[in-house]
């Protein structure tokens, strides 16, 4: 019998609610004038980098962690992976909530913390990938 993939259809859902709220910011954004390309915007370009990057990584990553879980089960992994990915998301998401994260801008005191988020998201995203790898590897050898 085939494991439907709960953990990974929750996963799924809260990936739609940031993926819209991070369109959401980009379109009010560019309701500014600026509705095609970036120009000379980086605030823009920080916007559309945030919302391209969840895209570019959530459906291969849900779609193999849906897998995996569909192989394993709705084990403690299979769920702390998804919980592992859904907190890279929003700390990501968060690293590139200021320029300081997004384009190294001021780096001093407070917002050091803005491009430590982003390279939590980032190394925990690439934790994933490779949790996601061994754990596909070993159930199926």
């Amino acid at each position: 019998m085939t494991n439907l993939p709960l953990y990974a259809a929750m996963l799924g859902a809260f990936l739609i609610v940031l993926q819209v709220a991070l369109m959401l910011r980009v379109g009010l954004h560019r309701s500014k004038g600026q509705f095609i390309g970036i120009g000379d915007d980086r605030d823009l370009e920080r916007k559309v980098r945030r919302h391209g990057n969840l895209a570019e990584n959530s459906g291969l990553f849900l779609v193999v962690i849906a897998l995996f879980e569909m192989i394993v089960g709705q084990t403690t992994y299979v769920a702390a992976v998804c919980i592992v990915f859904a907190i890279a998301r929003i700390l990501h998401a968060a690293g590139f909530s200021s320029l300081a994260g997004s384009h190294g801008d001021d780096l001093t005191g407070a917002r050091k913390a803005f491009a430590g988020m982003r390279a939590m998201g980032a190394f925990g995203t690439l934790g994933v990938a490779f949790a996601l790898a061994w754990g596909i590897g070993s159930s199926i050898a």
